[in-house]
C-alpha cells in the first residue's frame, strides 16, 4: 500500500504534508505534488496533514488514474521537503471539480 496525491491537491499544493514526511517521497510539479508510490512506507502521517484532504491511501476504490500519474511524475519531478508557499488561489481552489483535465501541469516546480 502507498499514499496518493489526487486532483484537489491541483492548484492548492499546501505543501504541509512534505514536511511530516520521513523518507521524503514528495516530488513537486508546478501546481501540484505527488508521492513516489515505492518509496512511501505507508507511515500515514501526511494525509491528515493536508488541508486540501488531497491525499488517500491506493486502497480506496477509483484511484488508479492518480496511483499512476503519481508515479510517473514522481520520476520526473524534483523531490521536495521543506514547505514553501502555497499559490495565493489556494483556498479558492480547494474544492474545485474536474482539476486534472482543465488545471494539471505536466511541468516540474522548484523542488529544495
Amino acid at each position: 500500500m502507498t499514499y496518493v496525491v489526487t486532483d484537489n491537491c491541483i492548484r492548492c499544493k499546501y505543501m504541509d504534508c512534505v514536511e511530516v514526511c520521513p523518507v521524503d517521497c514528495f516530488y513537486e510539479g508546478e501546481n501540484m505534488l505527488v508521492i513516489h508510490p515505492d518509496e512511501c512506507i505507508d507511515c500515514g502521517v501526511c494525509e491528515p496533514e493536508c488541508p486540501a484532504e488531497a491525499i488517500k491511501p491506493d486502497t480506496e476504490s477509483g484511484l488508479d488514474t492518480w496511483l499512476k500519474l503519481n508515479a510517473d511524475y514522481a520520476s520526473q519531478w524534483p523531490n521536495i521537503t521543506t514547505k514553501g508557499t502555497p499559490p495565493a488561489d489556494a483556498k479558492a481552489m480547494d474544492g474545485v471539480g474536474d482539476k486534472l483535465a482543465q488545471f494539471f501541469s505536466p511541468n516540474p516546480g522548484k523542488g529544495d
